[in-house]
């Protein structure tokens, strides 16, 4: 593996290699691993091929956005705790910065804006939930046992629709895995790059479950509208397994049934979400943002897009000084089997309810997210211009109909 300018293991350079991902990264969290791949297997050689594969899985094996994950454990390899929050800086804040003023706009101009605009982003968000459903269930549900799991775990959150209710379904899931399945040993391996003690591994493993269980607490205790928004946020971010798109029904059942922001408001922005780079989590800016009751705008938004990626960075230095036993421990690799196959039921329920049941309420709103889905998985279209495509054809149909 050939050397690279020592200059790429100073934070600031970490931080605008990693910029211009997050200003060209479109497509999602798969499209980002490639991204990623290309600039630091291929161009760059930070790592090899197999230690980047290894790394994928590790970040794939932990909650929260796999692709944002793998940044910030690129980011440390390079250049320590600084290079983690460089890299996680400059692949985050332009989608969230975008968001934040979609919100805003939103916000002062919202009535100002055909409601047929509004409207063709909700039924956009259909189209892109039900492509995401497709590609995880082909690939996470192949047996009749995972299908069984995901259409359980769906029915189960759909009669229980709340945030620890999709927690219970996560941990009986991961219990079904370890009776049922029973996975390989994994194929041979390059070690990870990245040398860490146990010890360090060990303090922030619990930090995060000091906050995991501890925000909670605190909330109840002293209750105060930007410590719920941090507890409801961080807890989104160290409970999502599978990718950006499973976190749609965890933050709904957080910010729209208290009143936060309504369920217009939250479904435009999930649609307006897909048509920005970098990763999907920065959708929490544009719910932060979007608050009813302060702390709201630039300070909601920063609040809430911290609160949820907190658990991405105590998760990926946490769990790497222990990765090299965990990747070999079938019963490990038995229960996220499980797991993953019921975050595939979380979304299909969120695809439902409030995805379809807030968007399609008539023949031409199944007609435009049906082109919607085929332009998507077909046609092969970039999200944003499908996006983009769906509010201007909302905005046309509710005059012309």
């Amino acid at each position: 593996m050939t050397d690279t300018p020592q200059t790429d293991r100073n934070p600031w350079a970490v931080f605008l290699i990693f910029l211009r991902l997050g200003l060209t990264s479109f497509g999602g969290p798969i499209a980002h691993l490639g991204y990623f791949r290309d600039e630091f297997v291929t161009r760059r050689k930070w790592l090899s091929e197999r230690s980047y594969a290894d790394l994928v899985a590790l970040c794939q094996f932990l909650p929260g956005p796999a692709s944002s994950q793998v940044g910030i454990a690129l980011g440390l390899s390079r250049s320590g705790y600084a290079g983690a929050l460089a890299a996680w800086a400059g692949f985050t804040l332009p989608s969230a910065m975008a968001l934040i003023l979609f919100a805003l706009g939103l916000a002062s101009y919202g009535d100002a804006m055909p409601s047929g605009v509004l409207h063709g982003l909700k039924v956009v968000a259909v189209a892109v939930v039900a492509q995401a459903v497709w590609g995880m269930a082909r690939n996470l549900c192949p047996d009749a046992p995972r299908i069984t799991l995901m259409a359980a775990a769906a029915c189960f959150v759909l009669l229980l629709p709340s945030a620890w209710g999709q927690v219970g379904v996560i941990a009986i899931a991961a219990a079904i895995g370890l009776l049922l399945f029973k996975p390989q040993q994994g194929a041979a391996h390059d070690p990870l790059p990245i040398a860490m003690r146990r010890r360090a591994g060990l303090f922030w493993l619990t930090l995060f479950f000091a906050l995991l269980l501890g925000l909670p607490l605190l909330t109840a205790v002293f209750p105060h509208q930007a410590l719920a928004m941090v507890d409801a946020f961080y807890r989104a971010g160290s409970l999502v397994f599978g990718g950006g798109h499973v976190v749609l029904p965890l933050l709904q059942a957080e910010v729209v049934p208290s009143g936060w922001v309504g369920n217009d408001a939250f479904l435009a922005g999930y649609g307006a979400a897909q048509a920005v780079p970098g990763p999907l989590f920065t959708f929490a800016a544009f719910l932060g943002a979007s608050m009813n009751q302060a702390p709201t705008g630039w300070l909601g938004g920063l609040i809430c897009l911290l609160a949820i990626f907190a658990p991405s960075f105590l998760l990926v230095a946490g769990a790497l000084p222990f990765w090299e036993r965990l990747r070999r421990n079938t019963r490990t690799q038995a229960a996220l089997l499980g797991i993953n196959a019921a975050v595939v039921g979380l979304l299909l329920a969120a695809l439902y309810q409030p995805v379809w049941t807030s968007a399609i309420h008539a023949p031409q709103d199944f007609g435009l997210a049906l082109v919607a889905l085929v332009a998507l998985m077909f046609w092969k279209l970039p999200p944003w211009l499908v996006v983009v495509g769906s509010g201007v054809a909302g905005g046309l149909l509710s005059v012309t109909l």
